[in-house]
Order: C-alpha cells, then structure tokens, then sequence
C-alpha cells in the first residue's frame, strides 16, 4: 500500500522542521527520518510533539533499557515494522541485546526474563490490548517502580500505541533498507 501522507521536502515542511528532520536523520544514521517528514507538514504540532518524545525516550524516570522493552513491545504488538526497525537498533545501544530482544517478542512467559522485566511485559500487554491494567499487574508492576515510573510507564505504552497507529494509517515509510 502506498503512503497517504507523503513524506516532505524542505519547501513543505519549513526551514525549521526540514532542519529538525535532517539532525533526526543523522542522529539515526540514515537519509531521512521520514516519521518527522510527514508529522513535520502539521508544523504546530510537530513541535509540541518533539519536546514530550523527546522526554518519554531520553529523560524522565525510567531507566532507558526498560524504556526500549516498552517501545519494542508495543511495536511488536502493533505489528509496527517502523517502531521495530528504529527502536532493535536503538535498544543495542541501551543494553537491549538480541537474546533479550526476542525474550521481548515472546511475551511476558518467556524463559529468562527478571521479574521486572515480566511485570513491563504483562503491563504493556494489559495496558495495549486492554487499555487498563488488572489490580494484580497494577500492584506487582508498583513493587518494581515508583509513582512517577508508573505514571510515565502509561505515557511511555501509550505514545506509541498512538505513533504505531500513526505510522499504520499514514503508511510511513521505513528509514532503513533492511
């Protein structure tokens, strides 16, 4: 299926968000971050949404590698390839290997995993397929974080639930050739 929304040029999206988009790019070592050159068309809410994306990934109370176990599994949820392909790559550099990566994708069961590690898995799946947590999950994923780690765990599932389904209905195209 083809994009929707086609991914913008400079012209189109403006000489700050053509410049943003360009450092996304490279920061991800590819020609083009195509998820800012389409979101980049709504200028307004391209730059609200970068400074909230940009906490969610990089700042707040979460520690990044259980950061990447959420992204990764709402992408593997979601069945969003995007998500997937940027965020194996990103969750290496965050101390996410393969054999955890694919721990991730078997779900909260699988073999290996820490008891943290479950009770992210279990949440993520309440939290994505249900919209809700169970009291049970609710209080065992509060055993492992804090109030506020709870509260951007929701935000953090959430995001991108609503980026995979951005990515989905805007048929953005991938980054990388692979």
């Amino acid at each position: 299926m083809g994009q929707r929304i086609p991914p913008g040029d400079r012209r189109e999206l403006g000489l700050l968000n053509w410049g943003i988009s360009r450092l996304g790019a490279r920061s991800i070592r590819a020609p083009h971050m195509h998820l800012f050159e389409v979101l980049g068309r709504h200028k307004l809410l391209f730059l609200s949404f970068l400074p909230y994306s940009g906490v969610l990934l990089n700042w707040g109370k979460l520690p990044k590698r259980d950061k990447e176990l959420v992204i990764l599994r709402v992408g593997h949820l979601r069945g969003s390839e995007y998500e997937l392909q940027q965020h194996r790559r990103l969750a290496r550099s965050r101390g996410v290997d393969e054999a955890l990566q694919d721990k991730i994708f078997a779900g909260p069961t699988a073999e290996g995993l820490t008891d943290r590690q479950r009770a992210l898995l279990t949440a993520v799946d309440e939290f994505v397929l249900n919209r809700d947590l169970s009291d049970d999950t609710f209080t065992t994923l509060s055993t492992h974080l804090s109030r506020e780690q709870v509260i951007e765990f929701c935000a953090l599932a959430g995001h991108y639930d609503a980026i995979a389904g951005i990515l989905a209905t805007l048929r953005v195209p991938m980054d990388f050739a692979d």
